[in-house]
């Protein structure tokens, strides 16, 4: 690799939507450490405020990095393998310590469970079909999604600090938990059709 392609992936890897992306993992162990600290160390409930407001910034992130990569032309392939992988490990990180937390529990558990599953299925079959250098676009409705989830799981953060100020927050971001796992199941199930859809053909091939 010569000193310009060198000079080149730096450039593209330090671009906005790539520093947005990694504010968006950095963002991950204060969130769980805020809410850790106020469920699990008994520490005010202020805590989950500030664990909403940081969340909510990385949530418009994931919006930001898109759209600065596409009206600057910053797109990079490093950019397409980091912003997903960023959104999971924020959701994924947020679901388990809301478990832990007991905010999440019961049924409700099941819903987070089908987010988590269905998030692994779709990057192994992303993978896949990478290899087969086939690409899946992402369905306005896997948007929506990804919307829902995010405006659920900040409701959840703010759990009992929420109620104090409205009642029935903590009511409201489990009934938006499980919206968002009905359109996950539906949205992951068109990963896996086609998935299956390209495996059959690699086979008989």
């Amino acid at each position: 690799m010569n000193i310009a392609t060198t000079r080149g992936t730096t450039s593209r890897a330090m671009s906005l939507p790539n520093i947005l992306t990694y504010g968006r993992i950095a963002a991950i162990p204060v969130v769980v450490g805020c809410i850790y600290a106020q469920s699990i160390m008994d520490y005010p409930l202020w805590l989950r405020w500030v664990a909403v407001a940081i969340f909510i910034g990385a949530a418009v992130t994931d919006y930001l990095d898109g759209y600065y990569a596409r009206i600057w032309n910053q797109q990079s392939a490093f950019g397409r393998m980091l912003d997903p992988i960023a959104d999971k490990l924020l959701v994924a990180s947020c679901l388990l310590m809301l478990a832990a937390d007991g905010i999440i529990h019961g049924w409700s558990l099941w819903a987070a469970i089908v987010i988590l599953c269905r998030e692994i299925l779709v990057s192994g079959l992303r993978e896949y079909l990478a290899a087969l250098r086939v690409s899946v676009p992402v369905t306005k409705l896997a948007k929506w999604k990804t919307t829902v989830q995010l405006v659920a799981i900040g409701f959840l953060l703010a759990g009992p600090a929420g109620d104090e100020v409205v009642p029935v927050v903590s009511l409201i971001g489990l009934v938006l938990l499980w919206a968002s796992a009905i359109l996950t199941m539906y949205t992951g199930y068109d990963y896996f059709r086609a998935g299956i859809h390209h495996l059959i053909k690699e086979d008989e091939g």
